[in-house]
């Protein structure tokens, strides 16, 4: 019987998962994966405008949130394997898959390894290289300023790139919510979540192997993820669209959650009427 509703704990294989689930039993299901270190909770405008359509379900990557951070070590690999875990558990065949950040890593790294599990992608500020030497000594960099000066200090710095410059002034609430989100994760899994993006591998040799419908949307001002990352991507993936969502940094859906969600239902609509 499937739960409705917010913060739903299950266990899968031992580790306990907190997602939201909403919208009705048989529309098509979209799942949204959020971006380091945040939480689910970075998605609830998008569910708030596609649950009367669609089936939205957000979910914590494990470590994050609500979710627990299990025994292993983290790895993208792992971390699409926990997906595909939730959707088995949720019965869910297919599905519409949207990623931000970390959350284009590992909808990547889904659709390369199971590519028949869904229907359509959608990547957000995201990138397909593996690390540079440059950011991996900058990942091992950060994990050291965490352990000398805490995560509030981090959480503190983060902010600074992750927004672009006019919504200091318009987005102070939403700021606020995302420093608290940084604040409120482990620095094990703070640490252990770095360790994952140094160790990943490129999926940009797997792009053109991409069938599914594809869209790409990047901030205007992502510092982050830049443009010239999502157009590489566009220009890799055959017939994929992509988005600019203007007055935005590298959170384009919660700096410009209006934008954003047009962009994502025109694609998600015309995938599901003539999909």
């Amino acid at each position: 019987m499937r739960n409705l509703g917010s913060n739903i704990k299950l266990v899968i294989n031992d580790l306990s998962v907190s997602y939201n689930d909403e919208g009705k039993t048989g529309d098509p299901v979209l799942i949204f994966i959020h971006g380091f270190p945040f939480n689910k909770s970075m998605w609830n405008k998008q569910t708030e405008a596609l649950k009367e359509n669609y089936r939205v379900i957000a979910y914590d990557v494990r470590g994050h949130g609500n979710s627990d951070a299990g025994t292993e070590d983290f790895s993208i690999d792992l971390f699409a394997e926990d997906l595909l875990n939730l959707m088995d558990a949720l019965k869910i065949d297919k599905a519409m898959l949207c990623g931000l950040s970390m959350g284009g890593y590992i909808a990547l790294n889904a659709v390369e390894n199971y590519p028949d599990r869904f229907d359509a992608l959608i990547l957000s500020d995201t990138t397909c290289t593996a690390d540079t030497p440059e950011a991996k000594e900058k990942r091992m960099k950060t994990i050291e300023s965490i352990r000398k000066d805490g995560v509030e200090k981090f959480a503190d710095e983060s902010v600074k790139n992750l927004f672009a410059p006019e919504s200091f002034s318009t987005k102070k609430l939403e700021i606020a919510a995302v420093k608290e989100m940084i604040v409120n994760t482990t620095e094990e899994s703070l640490f252990k979540t770095l360790r994952a993006f140094y160790e990943r591998k490129e999926t940009c040799s797997k792009l053109p192997d991409i069938y599914v419908p594809v869209l790409i949307m990047v901030g205007n001002e992502d510092k982050i993820t830049p443009l010239t990352a999502a157009q590489f991507m566009n220009e890799k993936i055959k017939d994929s669209l992509l988005s600019i969502i203007e007055h935005a940094g590298h959170l384009s859906n919660i700096e410009n959650p209006s934008e954003f969600n047009n962009q994502l239902e025109e694609f998600v609509s015309t995938i599901y009427y003539y999909g």
